[in-house]
């Protein structure tokens, strides 16, 4: 009896328990502990911690070296200042002695200043530059006045003359026969130049000796494969001028006696106006050949490697022609004698002063000038008129 009543009054209390139990909240779950990890073998593999750990100190730095001297300073980013090139002298104008004076209004006074012409056979802007320096120092050594003109064209140069628009010219060599023949100008200097050569020319041993001649050559692209005076036929060709010398003249007597008819034989010709402007087109391809002087192609004055660094390797020369007497100055036949010898005086004392010399060089690349008389062309215009060229036939 009493072990029933034990009995069940723990099942009341087990009943009431559970009761209780399922009024509760649940309870959370303890999760499982971590299972121990192993203990690490160097601190380089121990876990990293939640929050960064303080960085230790970073090692000391050892000290910088002496930097080297100066001479072994690394190259500086901007471009080294180019060594100083060569100063040209200012041309030296000294006032000469005896020289004419002229009254106002007449001839070389301000009011009517005497007239130089240049023919166009290279950069007008070079020849009006060195023009106008000439015209400048001219004026100081011999208190005449001077002002300049570049001819459009070689024609327009003997025009101007034949006019009295202009009384002093520098001609080239075959415009200074016409107007001898046309209009009686009077030849009285003839440039004298270090003699250009090239590598097919037989008086290669003048080269850099003061001539009063110069010779012309043909010229061609090295595209073009022209090698010889037949391999002309069908191709372009360019001229300087109708009355340029070494541009014109003689290359037609020397084409026409190498069988070539330029009027017949060239697909296509053109005058160019200048010795320049037909190595340009030469080397552009614009012509497959042309003619000029010797040599073009490294003459200071031109200075087409300047512009053109490869024109040396693109156009070749394959032929020369004869000697040609250089061009020079001339006077219309009623310019007083006293203003022809002062001008002259100041011409050759300009060649031999180091810097009037650097303006002529810089003009038409004169060197030196030699005091001529009318009939220093004479010879030459012989040669012409054998080859059936006659100066005077073709101004009439």
């Amino acid at each position: 009896m009493r072990r029933t009543r034990i009995f069940s009054i723990l099942a009341v209390l087990v009943v009431l328990s559970m009761l209780l139990a399922a009024c509760q909240p649940p309870a959370t779950p303890t999760p499982p502990p971590a299972p121990t990890k192993a203990p690490a073998a160097a601190a380089t593999a121990t876990t990293a911690p939640t929050v960064a750990p303080t960085k230790a100190p970073e090692p000391t730095k050892p000290p910088e070296p002496t930097k080297p001297p100066a001479t072994a300073t690394a190259a500086p980013t901007v471009a080294p200042t180019k060594a100083p090139t060569a100063t040209i002298p200012a041309p030296k104008c000294d006032k000469l002695p005896n020289m004419p004076t002229v009254a106002a209004g007449q001839l070389g006074s301000p009011e009517k200043p005497i007239v130089i012409t240049f023919v166009p056979s290279g950069e007008t802007g070079k020849i009006t530059k060195a023009g106008n320096d000439i015209a400048t120092c001219l004026n100081q050594m011999t208190g005449l006045n001077f002002k300049i003109e570049v001819g459009t064209t070689f024609a327009a140069s003997i025009e101007a003359m034949g006019a009295n628009k202009a009384q002093v010219g520098f001609l080239n060599t075959f415009s200074v026969l016409l107007a001898q023949a046309k209009y009686g100008i009077i030849p009285a200097l003839a440039v004298m130049r270090n003699y250009t050569t090239n590598a097919i020319d037989p008086d290669k041993e003048l080269g850099g000796k003061l001539q009063p001649f110069y010779k012309g050559q043909f010229i061609a692209n090295k595209a073009s494969n022209i090698k010889s005076f037949a391999d002309l036929k069908g191709k372009t060709f360019c001229f300087v001028d109708p009355n340029s010398t070494s541009g014109y003249i003689i290359p037609q007597i020397v084409l026409k006696a190498n069988g070539i008819n330029p009027e017949k034989d060239f697909k296509a010709v053109q005058n160019a106006g200048s010795h320049n402007n037909v190595a340009i087109a030469v080397y552009k391809g614009d012509c497959d050949a042309g003619v000029t002087f010797v040599d073009v192609l490294t003459d200071t004055a031109a200075n087409l490697k300047e512009k053109y660094p490869d024109i040396t390797e693109k156009v070749t020369v394959f032929a020369l022609t004869d000697r040609i007497p250089n061009d020079g100055v001339q006077f219309v036949k009623d310019l007083d004698p006293k203003l022809q010898a002062a001008i002259t005086e100041g011409l050759l004392a300009m060649a031999k002063d180091p810097g009037g010399n650097a303006v002529l060089r810089g003009l038409y690349s004169i060197n030196a000038f030699e005091k001529i008389d009318a009939k220093f062309y004479t010879a030459f215009a012989d040669v012409l008129k054998k080859a059936g060229v006659d100066p005077a036939s073709l101004v009439k």
